[in-house]
This record gives structure tokens, C-alpha cells and sequence, in this order.
């Protein structure tokens, strides 16, 4: 595919110096109990437990994202793009097949998975998990919406069940995962949804459908909770687990009393069917480390916005992790985007909308520079950004706002910064001319 209007790709090592230098005190404060303050006689307070611990996040996050793109015959394109950031490991993963085999060439199938105290069960599934599923007999190019979902459902529970034993034969890691994904057949979508991650589906401009987090806290899961004997404190099942449905985690399904799908925490999905229509424009699969930084309908107006602008879906995609980065994501980032033949298409109007809203920003940190360098004040970046961040400006993306321009503000800054460093040399030549 073709990048119709493809953001600045400038690389600014300072800003993201100053950036991270920010963002890190932020992950120290929350995180790791505060900067450490000198004791009395200057000397640092003595080590606690804590730590001696390892910190689940880095000092400075890793940017490199991996990104890829396909499509399939009923007109169905995707593309998918991860990125580690601030987290020690990257332990999300991902499956994308936009056409099956056999009898369900016209089906497709998306999913993400959101891994937790290690790689190991989210790495598994994203390689196994749909055979499971087709393995019970319940999806079938026939298909009955009651059946596939009730395949979908044994698939799961069948797939948790072979990993406990695993587990305990081979001695994995601890891990679990989170899993959201979607099964796409001619005539539905089916949603699929166990923890945290999320998915939902843009219709003629409006979030029509999206998938609920398991939160511990929910009322029904609390209840779950509880009557395996455990309990929810500072909304964590038994003070640890931040999801109360995950595949593996296999130390809090143990409870010998209670079915498979009444522990702790259970492998169970909600599944949905929802028919498709003409409208359908897209869908989004994203882990929390998206939804902790944009809620269902700003995200939705956002890739919608970008899809009149730029039909590289690759370039969308990446847009989005570096959006949810400087909106101040901790986590690992990965998204799915999955395009209808009823997505929205670039337009010149929205083009050249785009291109006046990038120039009156270019204006805008041109005056700011401007007005810093009459004060004698070093023209920085992010005051740059941060004092746009104040003022009200027309026409930005919506749902991204000015965060999501700041290449555009980067490449302007140094652009400005640079014609007015080039600019100092002759007024100093020019001043000692005159004095001759």
C-alpha cells in the first residue's frame, strides 16, 4: 500500500532526552516509591526488600517497533504494529490470518494477546490457539452463530486445560495472557474477549460494539472471585492479579472444589456475534497498554481522521503506538487494525485541511521561538509543546490532539531553530563591521 500523507519521520534525540527524563520520574515516583532522598549524615537511606527487586520497567523505553501489513480476497486489509516501550520485556503477541483454509477461505482471524509475568502462554497461543478452536468442530462454513461461539468457548477452555498440563510436566514459567480477538465470516464478526485487552468494531463513524475488560472488581467476577475462596484487594485478585479472566496463570486455578470456569481466574471468553453490514468500517484490537492512554470513541475518531489523510494502515498503526507513548503509556503496545471495504478513503478536502493545520503550526512554533529568543530564553522543545498543548487550535485530529502532531512540531522547531542559528554568525559579523 501507498502512503498518501505519511508523518515526519525526524529523528530528535534531545526532545526524547528530555522526554524520558520526564517520564522517568513519573515511573519513579509511581513505581519505585519515589526518588531517594539523602539521609542525614548524606549517606542513602539503607536498601529495603523492594528493592532488591527488579523494576518491570526500564530507564529508558525501547522505541523500535515491528510493523506488517496484509490483506485478503473479500477485501478485508489489516495491519498490525508492536512496540516494547517502557516494560522490561515485550510479552505481547499477536496472530493475524485474514483468510483461513479449507472450507473457511472466505473467514479471517485476528487476535492479540497481552502476557503477564512472562512470555510463555501468550507466545502459545498466539501459535495455537485458533486450532484449538477449529479443533471442536463447532466453526464451520455452514456456519450456525450458537456453534461457532460454543467451538469458541471449548477452544479456550481446551487450550488452558493442555497448558495446565504442561505446566506441570514441563515446568513453564507462571505466565498468563490476556486474549481478545475476532473471527470474521462473510456474514458476521464474532468478538471474543478474555481479560483486558479490547476490541471494538467503528460503524458509519460510531463505536457500535466494543468488548468490557474482566476487572476483579466487577461485580460478577468479585463474586467468582470469592466464592473460590479468594478475595480482591486494591482491586487485584488476592492483591496480585490486575485480570480476573486470563489463559494460564495457573497458580490461581487451583482450587480443587471449584470448575474449571469458577476459579480465581478463568479461562472462560465472552463471545459475541454481531452481523455485518455495508457500514462496517473497521475494527481495533488493542492490549491495555493502548486503552490505558485512549478511551474506545477518541481512538476511533482518530484512526477515522487518519484514514482520509494516509492509506498506509502500517503508518496508521505506528501513529497510534506513538500517540499512546507520549500520552504516557507504561506498558507494552501492540494494535491490530482491520479495514472494511466501507472504511473511510483519503480525500483531498482532508488533505488540505491536514496541510493548513500543519502550516498554521509551523506558524505557531515559528512566534513561540520567536518570542522566547526576544526574552533571552532558550527556545526548548518541550515548552515549545507544552505551550501549544494551552492554546486552542482548529482543525486538530480528534481524539489525538496535539500530541499527535508533535513530528510535525519537532520538524518545525528545528527547521525555525536552525534558521535562527544560522542567522546569529552575520549579526555578529555585521556588529564588528560596524565598529571598524
Amino acid at each position: 500500500m501507498r502512503t498518501a500523507r505519511r508523518a515526519s519521520n525526524v529523528e530528535v534525540p534531545s526532545f526524547l532526552r528530555q522526554l524520558v527524563k520526564e517520564t522517568e520520574k513519573m515511573v519513579t515516583f509511581f513505581f519505585k516509591g519515589g526518588s531517594r532522598e539523602a539521609g542525614p549524615g548524606g549517606e542513602e537511606d539503607s536498601l529495603d526488600e523492594d528493592d532488591l527487586m527488579p523494576s518491570p520497567y526500564l530507564e529508558r523505553p525501547i522505541l523500535e517497533k515491528h510493523v506488517s501489513e496484509g490483506g485478503s480476497q473479500p477485501g478485508v486489509n489489516y495491519a498490525v504494529a508492536s512496540m516494547q516501550g517502557w516494560r522490561a520485556q515485550m510479552e505481547d503477541a499477536h496472530t493475524c490470518m485474514p483468510q483461513l483454509r479449507g472450507e473457511l477461505t472466505e473467514w479471517g482471524y485476528f487476535a492479540v494477546f497481552d502476557g503477564h509475568a512472562g512470555t510463555t502462554v501468550a507466545q502459545y497461543c498466539s501459535r495455537n490457539l485458533l486450532e484449538h478452536i477449529l479443533a471442536t468442530g463447532g466453526v464451520k462454513a455452514s456456519e450456525d452463530p450458537e456453534q461457532v461461539k460454543e467451538g469458541i468457548r471449548e477452544g479456550f477452555l481446551d487450550i488452558d486445560r493442555h497448558m495446565h498440563k504442561l505446566a506441570r510436566q514441563d515446568n513453564w514459567d507462571r505466565s498468563g495472557s490476556t486474549a481478545a480477538a475476532v473471527l470474521i465470516s462473510p456474514s458476521y464478526i464474532y468478538f471474543i474477549n478474555c481479560g483486558d485487552s479490547r476490541t471494538l468494531l467503528c460503524r458509519n463513524g460510531q463505536v457500535v460494539f466494543y468488548t468490557e475488560d474482566h476487572k476483579p472488581f466487577n461485580p460478577r467476577e468479585k463474586e467468582r472471585i470469592q466464592n473460590a475462596g479468594g478475595s480482591v484487594t486494591l482491586q487485584r485478585v488476592n492483591g496480585s492479579l490486575a485480570v480476573s479472566r486470563a489463559l494460564g496463570d495457573f497458580d490461581f486455578k487451583e482450587v480443587d472444589w471449584r470448575p474449571q470456569t469458577e476459579q480465581l481466574v478463568s479461562p472462560e471468553p465472552e463471545v459475541y456475534e454481531l452481523e455485518r453490514t455495508p457500514e462496517d468500517e473497521f475494527l481495533i484490537l488493542a492490549c491495555d497498554g493502548v486503552w490505558d492512554a485512549i478511551g474506545n470513541e477518541e481512538l476511533c475518531a482518530f484512526v477515522r481522521s487518519r484514514l482520509q489523510v494516509c492509506d498506509d494502515l502500517r503508518e496508521i498503526c505506528t501513529q497510534v503506538i506513538d500517540l499512546c507513548l507520549y500520552k504516557g503509556s507504561l506498558d507494552n503496545i501492540s494494535i491490530i487494525i482491520v479495514c472494511f471495504p466501507g472504511a473511510p478513503q483519503v480525500s483531498q478536502e482532508a488533505l488540505q485541511r491536514e496541510t493548513e493545520m500543519e502550516q498554521q503550526i509551523d506558524m505557531k512554533v515559528e512566534e513561540i521561538i520567536q518570542m522566547m529568543r526576544s526574552r533571552d530564553e532558550d527556545p526548548d522543545l518541550l515548552y515549545v509543546i507544552k505551550f501549544l498543548a494551552a492554546e486552542e487550535m482548529p482543525g486538530l485530529p480528534p481524539g489525538g490532539g496535539i500530541t499527535s502532531k508533535r513530528d510535525c512540531i519537532i520538524s518545525a522547531y528545528q527547521k525555525h531553530i536552525m534558521t535562527h542559528r544560522s542567522q546569529e554568525p552575520m549579526d555578529i559579523e555585521g556588529s564588528e563591521d560596524s565598529s571598524n
